[in-house]
């Protein structure tokens, strides 16, 4: 079938509405599958990530800085601790990612 359209085109016919506009179909799917999904994809996992934040967690944020959160003020801000003394109050959106800790079982034998 597509074929017959092409072939209609290239025989000087009017080609059809469809088959000019299919190659700009095609690149709109190409994009979305490849650049739109795993985007919005990838945009959820750091929404249900930030939601998931608890006190003691460790973080890293976009600026590189390593710390625990001590506490949470309320659903955008979030006080990390970064040294003995230092605590810092920061955007919840600032937080990159969270360091998950494995905790070594120690066998002995």
């Amino acid at each position: 079938m597509l074929l017959n359209l092409f072939a209609q085109a290239a025989e000087g016919q009017q080609p059809s509405t469809l088959v000019t506009l299919l190659p700009f179909i095609l690149i709109m799917v190409v994009v979305w599958f490849f650049m739109i999904r795993p985007q919005a994809k990838k945009q959820k996992e750091t929404q249900k990530m930030l939601s998931s934040l608890q006190a003691r967690d460790k973080i890293v944020t976009i600026g590189g800085i390593i710390g625990e959160i001590d506490s949470i003020k309320d659903d955008d801000t979030v006080v990390i601790k970064v040294g003995k003394d230092v605590k810092l109050e920061i955007r919840k959106s600032a937080v990159a990612s969270k360091i998950e800790t494995v905790q070594a079982v120690n066998k002995k034998g």
